[in-house]
């Protein structure tokens, strides 16, 4: 019996269309610096959000920002603190800069996680040539959504 409602499941799922395409990092969509859309059409997760911010291997976020509730060795002071983020932009604000902060902040550092270029390429293993294939995004879109869902918690 179970194996008959997973399977009508599946089927409607399929008929309805309702699973979710990831949104390519070349086709994210920007107006005035946000991001309407979520990139996955799942929501984010806080705690892998969280878990994203303050592992260097994934975003390191704390490498440049401060963030009290966090409880990471070394937090950064390069960039704005990010307690009251929240409060400070909205969902859609929030995803636009963590995927590319340069369409909100023109000059900033900030890295675009989300991006595949252009970019100044760095040299191939020190023979200054660009690397011969596209560079991947910093994060996954998945990544991202886990992002902005932390940064929403983080309230005055």
């Amino acid at each position: 019996m179970n194996r008959h409602v997973v399977l009508a499941a599946a089927a409607v799922t399929l008929a309805t269309g309702v699973a979710f395409a990831e949104t390519a990092p070349t086709e994210v969509q920007f107006e005035e610096g946000a991001v309407a859309q979520s990139l996955t059409g799942q929501p984010g997760n806080a705690e892998e959000g969280a878990k994203v911010a303050t592992t260097r291997s994934l975003g390191n976020c704390v490498a440049c920002h401060q963030v009290s509730s966090l409880s990471a060795d070394f937090q950064g002071n390069i960039g704005p603190a990010l307690d009251g983020a929240a409060d400070r932009w909205s969902e859609e604000q929030l995803r636009g800069i963590v995927v590319d902060a340069k369409h909100t902040f023109e000059g900033t550092v900030m890295p675009g996680m989300y991006k595949t270029g252009p970019f100044i390429r760095p040299g191939d293993e020190y023979t200054g040539k660009a690397a011969p294939a596209d560079l991947p995004p910093i994060l996954s879109a998945q990544q991202v959504e886990d992002v902005v869902a932390f940064l929403l918690t983080l309230k005055e």
